[in-house]
């Protein structure tokens, strides 16, 4: 949290990049009482603006309208096909989503962190436990973005070295040269083209598969 105990902007890239930005919540609450005291919760945060919405039907599309930097969902007992349903439809992949449920329903949390719920908490939502648990969900949500970026990219490396490999292959046949030649000419002919090596390398590969 922030000095002062409000919550703390999140830092991220896109949605998330605004110095001075306006935290938009979204609480999946049914119960009236429940939801009118997170909102006073959230309103002594700092900067918030909160949505409530009072039932999990049509819950896509009314996230949506939104568009939340957080969603915190609280919902008593919820079965594996909900937290999958609730879970899609807040997109946790996108934005930081905090879950609380029961104690009976304490059995979920490896399928809610499977699905990318950022933080999952039994015992319910308690408003004294809102600022804290946001904060914790954005810091989560981060670390998790950033693991996922940077296994995309090694998984992009990956296939791109695939890619390089096969074609050197194709011009050391070709040409009859070694392989370190083989890459210089790839690299040259990226540099004279300006290109990437990896996708000249793809499009020899790719014409290759066609003359063959």
């Amino acid at each position: 949290m922030c000095p002062g105990g409000g919550i703390a902007s999140p830092s991220l890239p896109g949605q998330f990049d605004a110095m001075n930005h306006t935290l938009t919540v979204v609480v999946v609450e049914q119960n009236p009482d429940r939801a009118d005291a997170i909102l006073e919760a959230l309103k002594a945060a700092g900067s918030v603006e909160a949505h409530v919405i009072d039932g999990v039907s049509e819950l896509p599309r009314k996230i949506a309208v939104h568009n939340p930097d957080v969603v915190l969902i609280d919902i008593d007992n919820p079965s594996r096909d909900m937290l999958e349903e609730l879970t899609t439809a807040s997109g946790p992949m996108e934005r930081p989503v905090a879950m609380f449920v029961s104690g009976a329903a304490g059995g979920l949390s490896k399928a809610a962190v499977e699905a990318g719920v950022s933080a999952y908490v039994v015992d319910g939502l308690h408003p004294e436990r809102v600022k804290p648990i946001i904060d914790t969900a954005i810091a989560r949500f981060q670390v998790l973005r950033q693991m996922r970026t940077e296994l995309a990219e090694t998984r992009r490396a990956l296939e791109e070295r695939k890619v390089i490999d096969r074609a050197k292959g194709l011009l050391m046949k070709a040409k009859g040269i070694q392989e370190d030649e083989a890459y210089a000419l790839l690299r040259k002919t990226a540099m004279n083209q300006n290109r990437r090596v990896a996708d000249v390398a793809e499009a020899l590969v790719t014409a290759s598969g066609l003359l063959s």
